[in-house]
């Protein structure tokens, strides 16, 4: 269940209305693009929970709490709604939170779009009773994180390439949303959903309640600011044309050369998505450039420019008068007091909202060598190679004992097909906490990148130094192949931290299987300083090279590799 609480902002002193949502609610069409915007932004495929954690519905389901001196001006229905005057108790408010693990309680300030998924790992983990959630648009994918000291000075830096969450603060104004757990929803509702925040969360924690705060990738648009109405109006009218949304909200209303008691001059133009509502005159020589409102009664005088814009009910664009991203109306409203954030937060531009990533990593049909025959070549490669192999394991686990104290396995995480993390398994040839030692022993590494290579390291063991040359420490990662983590012939399985320095390098090679032998592998020359750059080339020419026949010429480098080095340690 999800309520949508919207707060009254009291008159500015000045006359007018202080809520640009208030304005746009009670007047047509308007009201229709805004309500539309939100159920779209709320239930658009991004915000997808297959789990079921949070129990949400789309807004014309969702229960509505409005000022009760909002209910005469509104030109829309919003749906089923609680109009009050000075308090919100839970009984006014109907059944909330019974069927579903959490109720959201939306800030009807915001239209927001979130990753519910993410979400939802979190609700499912938390052991908090109140969750308030806040749309973070710099956890978005595709974006970059720098740390500076306080003279500008790099630090280090992190970039993004999925969507994530961090823990926050717990924020003293009301967040994007509050998610309550169902046991403590009139606890909550007691406390008072229309005081601050901060006192709301004070009577929470008295009554023993565990408030926490996350940020979730997404974007949120202020509707109590000019920006804000104009960039949801923007998104509803440029979504693409044939969606629900468009046959929804623009028939009948498009109309370029009038239509039902509008009067639009044939000498007129109007250009890409226009709403018009009852009674609009649009004069001869004016030219209105969508995506554009033009509200009941309003009217484009004679040689008037209206671009991205809103003409509110009523409202007049004045001959030769150029209106360009903005709204004009009979009353203009104004922001009211309270938190000051952009119309679109972090930069998520209209065309930004709700949109669908494009993969960024090649991909290749179904029934392919890359996804279907491969497979079945790596399974039959990896059974033959461990039933092989499975009578000198045992002789191999236990001179890896006898030779250092500590495990047989060594499992590092490292990124596989599309950057989906994995245990790679190999034998241990280091002794224990070797790998916490390589970043103090950089300054002596032999090769170039984020790789580390040193002549005589001691913290090979001399059992590791055979199986490093023989190359069967690799051979517990057939159990990754028999897994699908992994390839018999792929770029070389590498940890989140490596990848990020190349983000061309990485999209190529993310999009296959990380091998347990690759191009790179059979053909790098090792020359001082072009170590890193082979790796990169040789990468992203198997991935623009895939096939059949590279598999199996690689395979055949290694097979000679392999006899040539076993050979040589005796």
């Amino acid at each position: 269940m999800r309520l949508i609480v919207i707060r009254d902002a009291r008159d500015d002193g000045t006359g007018a209305k202080a809520s640009f949502l208030r304005y746009a609610l009670s007047t047509a069409p308007l009201a229709d693009v805004v309500a539309a915007g939100l159920d779209h932004l709320w239930c658009c495929r991004r915000n997808d929970d297959p789990a079921g954690w949070t129990g949400r519905t789309g807004a014309a389901e969702s229960r509505w709490a409005i000022p009760r001196n909002w209910q005469g001006d509104l030109a829309t229905d919003p749906g089923p709604a609680t109009f009050y005057a000075d308090s919100l108790d839970s009984g006014s408010l109907g059944p909330m939170g019974r069927t579903h693990p959490w109720s959201i309680i939306s800030n009807g300030r915001y239209a927001t779009q979130i990753n519910f998924p993410l979400l939802g790992r979190i609700l499912a983990d938390t052991k908090g009773d109140v969750v308030a959630v806040t749309a973070a648009p710099d956890l978005l994918a595709c974006r970059e994180w720098v740390r500076l000291t306080r003279d500008n000075e790099l630090v280090g830096y992190r970039r993004l390439y999925a969507d994530s969450t961090a823990p926050t603060p717990v924020p003293a104004d009301w967040p994007h949303h509050l998610l309550v757990r169902r046991e403590a929803v009139d606890r909550v509702c007691g406390a008072g959903l229309l005081s601050r925040f901060d006192s709301l969360v004070a009577e929470c924690r008295a009554q023993g309640l565990n408030v926490q705060a996350v940020g979730v990738a997404g974007s949120a648009v202020d509707l109590e600011s000019e920006d804000g109405i104009l960039t949801l109006c923007r998104m509803v009218l440029n979504h693409s044309p044939g969606s629900s949304l468009s046959r929804r909200l623009l028939s009948g209303w498009r109309t370029p050369h009038g239509g039902g008691d509008s009067e639009v001059s044939p000498q007129a133009r109007l250009i890409g998505p226009v709403l018009l509502g009852k009674g609009v005159t649009v004069e001869a020589h004016a030219v209105v450039a969508g995506p554009s409102v033009l509200c009941n009664h309003s009217t484009v005088r004679r040689d008037a420019i209206v671009d991205s814009s809103i003409v509110g009910a009523d409202a007049s664009v004045e001959p030769n008068q150029v209106i360009r991203d903005g709204i004009i109306a009979a009353t203009k409203p104004s922001r009211p007091p309270g938190r000051a954030t952009a119309g679109w937060a972090g930069g998520s531009r209209p065309e930004h909202l709700c949109s669908r990533q494009e993969s960024i990593f090649r991909l290749w049909p179904r029934l392919s060598y890359a996804r279907c025959i491969k497979r079945i070549a790596d399974l039959a490669a990896a059974v033959v190679v461990l039933v092989l192999f499975a009578p000198v394991i045992p002789f191999l686990a236990l001179a890896i004992k006898i030779n250092s104290p500590g495990p047989v396995f060594f499992r590092d995480k490292r990124q596989g097909l599309h950057g989906k993390l994995f245990d790679c398994v190999k034998f241990r040839t280091m002794r224990v906490g070797s790998d916490k030692m390589q970043e103090k022993l950089r300054f002596v590494s032999e090769v170039d990148g984020p790789q580390f290579k040193m002549a005589d390291d001691p913290r090979i063991t001399t059992v590791g130094w055979f199986l490093r040359e023989t190359y069967l420490d690799e051979i517990p990662q057939f159990l990754n192949v028999l897994r699908g983590q992994m390839s018999v012939v792929g770029p070389r399985p590498s940890p989140e931290s490596e990848n990020t320095l190349c983000p061309s390098w990485r999209d190529a090679r993310l999009s296959v299987r990380p091998g347990i032998t690759g191009l790179w592998q059979v053909c790098r020359t090792r020359e001082r300083g072009k170590d890193f750059q082979e790796w990169i080339h040789y990468d992203t020419q198997y991935v623009r090279e895939f096939s059949p026949r590279l598999d199996l010429w690689i395979c055949w480098r290694t097979f000679r590799r392999m006899v040539e080095n076993f050979v040589s340690q005796f």
